[in-house]
């Protein structure tokens, strides 16, 4: 679990980081280099839950070995299915990365929320319900394996 008290945030007990695979985790359906690394060091700290609807039908296989729960977004509509996930699991305990449309409702629902502008670009809609914007995933994940920068990010 990663605990910080953040003046005039909050409170973060994050058991669970969801993530969103396509544009979050992965370009073109392809991992990207140095995440699967950085995956394995938080899931000493955390679960990790990576949904995605697989638009490339790579994800399986791109995380398979990783300890990571993946969740695969069957149907429509997808931002309602992550949400339900994310409900599932307990918002106040969870934490949310993604980038796109279909990530708005976990990223406004979860205690922490970070949106990626990277090669995909990003939902301005998605983008209005997050906490924090990351240029890419390595960032948005060091948040994590250096809780002090949550800190002085987001206090005031």
């Amino acid at each position: 679990m990663i605990n910080l008290d953040i003046p005039g945030f909050g409170k973060l007990e994050i058991e669970h980081l969801v993530l969103d695979y396509n544009g979050t985790l992965a370009l073109d359906g392809n991992l990207l280099p140095g995440v699967g690394k950085l995956l394995k060091e938080l899931s000493e700290d955390v679960q990790i839950h990576v949904l995605s609807a697989d638009t490339l039908g790579q994800c399986e296989e791109e995380l398979s070995g990783l300890p990571v729960t993946i969740h695969i977004i069957n149907g429509s509509p997808e931002d309602k299915a992550k949400l339900d996930y994310v409900n599932s699991l307990g918002p106040a305990k969870c934490a949310c990365i993604g980038n796109g449309r279909n990530d708005t409702l976990m990223l406004k629902e979860a205690s922490l929320s970070i949106i990626i502008s990277g090669a995909e670009c990003m939902s301005m809609k998605a983008a209005r319900a997050a906490d924090l914007v990351a240029t890419d995933i390595s960032c948005a994940l060091g948040v994590f394996t250096h809780p002090v920068r949550l800190l002085t990010t987001l206090r005031n």
